[in-house]
């Protein structure tokens, strides 16, 4: 039985809403998922202003209770992912409007794209709850892979995405030519492993990922 109506139109927000399992929800667009440790590729160079962006968070958490989306989105997802334009020149686009069809259709939290065409999506788990966040990450990801104006599977064969509670990171990523799905159950916190987190980062944007 199909999990969605075909009459109905859904925005990614409301797969979140739903709660439908990310397998299932993969399953429903014609791709697989599976979880496992997903370790990706990590930035070998100096992050010069990694330091610095550190002992800013750290002076700043004390002092903010990090009790809604808000403030934890302001304080610590934001924060990480602008740094990023620093160290990759990528093009930031936030809250961006994306319509693939009346299924596949919403705003995206955080869109980084290079020159090259290299796309990195971070997704805010609304509620803290990463289980959901990376259901209605799969629905991202997917409409990224099927929009037109997406680099292809050639220029781009593997695509990226994180989901954050802004304290904690889960990594995704998707095969495009197998249309598989890797679930990373590995997580890292955030100040303590901020420098895996951004060379994680780093690198998804500086170069091509390989499976």
């Amino acid at each position: 039985m199909s999990l969605l109506d075909p009459n109905q139109s859904y925005i990614f927000s409301r797969y979140f809403e739903l709660g439908f399992e990310a397998s299932e929800l993969a399953q429903e667009f014609g791709y697989r998922l599976i979880r496992k440790p997903v370790h990706l590729p990590q930035y070998s160079e100096d992050l010069d202003r990694l330091q610095e962006l550190r002992d800013r968070l750290e002076e700043v958490l004390p002092f903010v209770p990090l009790t809604s989306e808000l403030a934890r989105r302001e304080i610590l997802i934001s924060r990480v992912v602008t740094e990023l334009v620093h160290y990759t020149q990528a093009e930031l686009r936030i809250e961006y409007s994306l319509k693939v069809s009346n299924q596949l259709q919403g705003s995206l939290d955080y869109l980084l794209r290079t020159n090259s065409g290299d796309r990195l999506l971070v997704r805010e788990a609304k509620y803290e709850d990463l289980t959901r966040g990376f259901t209605q990450l799969v629905a991202e990801l997917i409409a990224i892979d099927q929009w037109q104006n997406a680099p292809s599977a050639i220029e781009q064969p593997i695509l990226i995405g994180a989901v954050s509670t802004g304290t904690i990171w889960q990594f995704g990523r998707l095969d495009r030519a197998t249309k598989q799905f890797e679930q990373g159950i590995n997580s890292y916190r955030v100040p303590e492993d901020l420098e895996t987190v951004m060379r994680i980062l780093v690198a998804t944007l500086k170069r091509k990922v390989e499976v």
